[in-house]
């Protein structure tokens, strides 16, 4: 896969009874495969403030690691069947999280990668929703990529 890509991430939160909550992030990215590790670099502007977040992932064989610098900042790692504690910080203060990867399925291909997360949304000790994040990064070249 070449350095250019295009990263779509989309997020999926069910909270309680109520209806799943959907939303989609469409961005131009980096990708680097080195020593065994996928990483993928990409920016998001966050409506009505004009700094934006810097995203990086990190595929390993066990784990995939997200962090965000910027206008918010978390280190977040999923590791299948396993919770992790994180801080995730924003302009309106400081929250505590817990994550706990219930499934994560890493697909290859020659043109692109396809990452699918499922797991459990703790924030402050309280468990906030059962989620599912994938992102599909795409090679400029692969007659998919247009924004």
């Amino acid at each position: 896969m070449t350095k250019d890509v295009l990263v779509t991430v989309k997020g999926l939160q069910s909270i309680d009874a109520g209806e799943p909550e959907e939303v989609e992030l469409v961005s131009k990215g980096d990708y680097y495969y080195k020593n065994g590790h996928h990483y993928i670099f990409f920016d998001e502007a966050v409506e009505g403030f004009t700094e934006s977040t810097r995203n990086s992932i990190k595929v390993s064989e066990n784990s995939v690691e997200v962090k965000r610098k910027g206008l918010t900042n978390v280190q977040m790692i999923f590791e299948e069947n396993k919770k992790n504690l994180t801080y995730y910080a924003t302009p309106f203060g400081n929250l505590q999280m817990g994550i706990a990867a219930t499934k994560i399925d890493v697909k290859e291909q020659p043109e692109g990668l396809d990452i699918s997360i499922d797991y459990a949304l703790e924030i402050n000790a309280e468990h906030a929703a059962d989620c599912r994040i994938s992102v599909n990064v795409r090679q400029k070249d692969a007659g998919e990529f247009s924004l």
